[in-house]
């Protein structure tokens, strides 16, 4: 009998969309089990990935860099590309200037988010985690000064009256020339070459699966999206599921060692000597 593997991922429409096909058992994969998937806030798949909780999750490539001795990212499943970045965003009439003092909401510690915002604006210390689906609201009320949003925020945040200070992914792009890496599927490097290859071919599979049909994901992404809308949906996955969520390829990879390279530098992620494949 095969050891089943746990498996988890976000709730947002790229993931759901990814990984429809592998969930409800469309896709053959008989070298390969999985346990019922979890989903969760990429946060707690964040803190979970420090424990090696599981055999295979989604993962911020900030949390990536502190896990790589651990966890390797699959080639497949990854969220990366150009114009869709995380958004900085307050209530009309903040200033960029007055971060060094404001308080600021971020999605969670490890988050690709964080980590871009702290390279941004590295004065800004007075950070208030909170689920990346409460930012918006505590934004609008004032509880934060200013918040940066992910997933399907960066498509409603103009309806709810705030404005962009930074598009931070526009300024990684200017500042690199590299699309940003937000986030990645990553699989434990004790489940082995052949395993992990497997994986990653059942996702690009699974990936194929949603991408002949994309309707028949619907219900299962409307089933966990914040943003119920379709087109809002719609648009969410056009925009995080991409020819790098097909194969990173070389610019992918490129993309994702310049990442964590500038992560050490600025002294937010640990040196290490490992490779970001297996």
């Amino acid at each position: 009998m095969i050891e089943k593997l746990s498996i988890g991922y976000s709730p947002c429409p790229n993931d759901t969309y990814i990984f429809y096909g592998l969930a409800h058992e469309k896709i053959a994969v008989p070298e390969l089990a999985f346990a019922a998937p979890l989903l969760e806030d990429v946060e707690t798949l964040n803190r979970w990935a420090m424990e090696t909780k599981l055999d295979v999750t989604k993962l911020s490539f900030h949390a990536l860099g502190h896990v790589l001795d651990e966890y390797c990212v699959l080639s497949a499943g990854s969220a990366l590309g150009r114009g869709c970045g995380p958004l900085l965003v307050a209530r009309p009439g903040f200033n960029v200037k007055d971060l060094a003092t404001a308080t600021v909401a971020i999605p969670g510690k490890y988050t690709t988010a964080n980590m871009l915002f702290r390279m941004f604006s590295p004065v800004s210390d007075n950070l208030q985690e909170m689920r990346f689906d409460t930012i918006m609201k505590a934004v609008i009320s004032g509880e934060v000064d200013a918040g940066v949003i992910i997933h399907e925020s960066r498509f409603t945040y103009g309806e709810q009256g705030l404005i962009c200070l930074q598009d931070l992914g526009q300024w990684w792009e200017e500042a690199s020339g590299h699309p940003i890496p937000l986030g990645c599927i990553a699989a434990r490097r004790s489940l082995g070459e052949e395993t992990i290859s497997a994986i990653d071919t059942a996702i690009a599979k699974s990936i194929a699966y949603a991408d002949a049909d994309p309707m028949r994901c619907v219900p299962y992404m409307q089933e966990h999206a914040q943003e119920m809308d379709t087109n809002v949906m719609q648009s969410h996955i056009g925009l995080y599921v991409n020819e790098y969520s097909r194969s990173l390829g070389d610019e992918g990879l490129k993309a994702i060692d310049a990442f964590l390279e500038r992560g050490r530098d600025a002294g937010i992620l640990p040196a290490s000597s490992q490779t970001v494949l297996f």
